[in-house]
């Protein structure tokens, strides 16, 4: 499937891009990420690993469009995001008082 990221043409299989991601260590999700095998990667991540080009220079939206037309699942950054740890009424209470000031 041919996919333009960084305003360059490429060329991808969904072959390619799970051969490309193997033996890839996930980085720590805190945004859009995209199911890889049995492995959620970052998008910004695999874009850099099949593009061959600094993370910096694409977005993690094309990235993502062209992970969801080659069929891979890809989750935007609200769904993949740990859940806030519920405070204790005490918490909450000391959060609203705020720190001392100097």
């Amino acid at each position: 499937m041919r996919c333009v990221i960084a305003r360059f043409p490429f060329e991808f299989t969904k072959q390619e891009v799970v051969d490309s991601m193997k033996g890839i260590k996930p980085e720590a999700i805190t945004g859009e990420s995209v199911l890889i095998g049995r492995r959620h990667y970052p998008v910004k991540q695999v874009g850099e690993v099949i593009t061959r080009q600094d993370r910096r220079d694409f977005t993690s939206g094309e990235v993502t469009r062209a992970m969801s037309r080659l069929g891979f699942t890809c989750r935007d950054g609200e769904e993949s995001a740990p859940a806030a740890p519920a405070l204790t009424p005490l918490q909450a209470a000391s959060a609203l008082l705020g720190t001392p000031a100097s």
